[in-house]
């Protein structure tokens, strides 16, 4: 029994001495309704290093949204839960995205340019990035096997966090959930 309460100690000290760790903490516990299927990763992971491209064909890599939190976003065209969730998402944006924070949304696999344009022309959707990953290099690398998924990334460019399926990333919930987490 002192052991254990020697452990639970040596971990509440730890967790209150490393903000990073006690943000994670405090995020995790005010998870409700669809934030409940956000999983935290006990420590952060590397994430993907592979390759994808900007709408017009670009080359891009992850790397460049070092120093900011990301909400990464994989999705496709034919994705009918995407379909739901990409408004939300763009409302996520417009509410939290800043210098310190942004939605990047990255369709995987084939999504040719002109209907990845319709699909954002019909949902109304112009504050999102079109981003592509046509041979699903950085879905693959980052293990995306179904879609929605959406992976929460650190400045530092590691994976904390990742939410298979779709959510509603504009409630009240998914913002506090988030803005705990980038307290600094």
């Amino acid at each position: 029994m002192k052991r254990i309460t020697l452990a639970l100690l040596y971990t509440a000290a730890l967790a209150l001495a490393n903000p990073v760790v006690a943000e994670v903490s405090a995020a995790k516990a005010l998870r409700s309704g669809d934030m409940l299927k956000l999983i935290f990763h006990p420590q952060a992971k590397e994430a993907g290093t592979a390759e994808f491209m900007t709408f017009e064909g670009d080359p891009l890599t992850l790397d460049q949204w070092k120093g900011k939190w990301v909400l990464l976003n994989f999705w496709a065209t034919w994705c009918a839960p995407c379909r739901e969730e990409m408004p939300m998402l763009s409302e996520l944006q417009e509410e939290l995205g800043s210098d310190s924070f942004e939605v990047l949304t990255i369709a995987t696999s084939r999504n040719a340019p002109p209907k990845i344009k319709a699909f954002f022309d019909s949902i109304e959707v112009d504050n999102l990035p079109m981003h592509r990953d046509p041979q699903s290099a950085l879905a693959r690398q980052m293990a995306v096997l179904g879609l929605p998924v959406t992976v929460i990334l650190n400045p530092e460019g590691k994976e904390v966090a990742r939410l298979l399926g779709d959510a509603d990333w504009a409630s009240d919930n998914a913002v506090e959930v988030l803005k705990t987490l980038m307290q600094e």
